[in-house]
């Protein structure tokens, strides 16, 4: 909890120095349009691999699986989804970060692998199976 206090204290004024800093070496509408240009182009290729990502669900489930890996990166594009809508440079590299498919199954893996750290920690345990997790008592 308190990483989530420093951050949301930390990525502010990073933000705003980043855009402070861009503003004067490109100016301010320039500045302004390249905000908004990243946040079309993030939109753009969020549907894109949403929509992707949704194919692969649908398949999956087709074939009788349950579409955790999709279901995951579901909530991961959500997240650079929501990170391309935030005005400024640092969160729009974060987003695309969320939403280019190698850089995204990176995020995953460390997300899975803090579920299994935690998970073990508590006296539990967590097998992941081809990218699906498999709780057992």
């Amino acid at each position: 909890m308190p990483y989530l206090v420093a951050l949301f204290i930390t990525i502010p004024i990073v933000e705003m120095y980043v855009l402070i800093e861009v503003g004067s070496a490109l100016g301010a509408l320039p500045t302004i349009a390249l905000v908004f240009l990243t946040a079309i182009l993030g939109l753009a290729l969020l549907r894109q691999q949403g929509a992707a990502t949704l194919l692969r669900a649908v398949r999956r489930m087709d074939q009788g699986g349950l579409p955790a890996q999709e279901m995951l990166e579901g909530m991961v594009l959500a997240v650079g989804g929501a990170l391309l809508l935030t005005p400024g440079f640092v969160t729009d590299a974060l987003g695309f970060a969320c939403l280019f498919p190698p850089t995204r199954r990176l995020f995953l893996r460390q997300l899975l692998r803090s579920i299994t750290l935690r998970a073990r920690q508590s006296g539990g345990s967590v097998h992941i199976i081809d990218g699906e997790i498999d709780r057992r008592p």
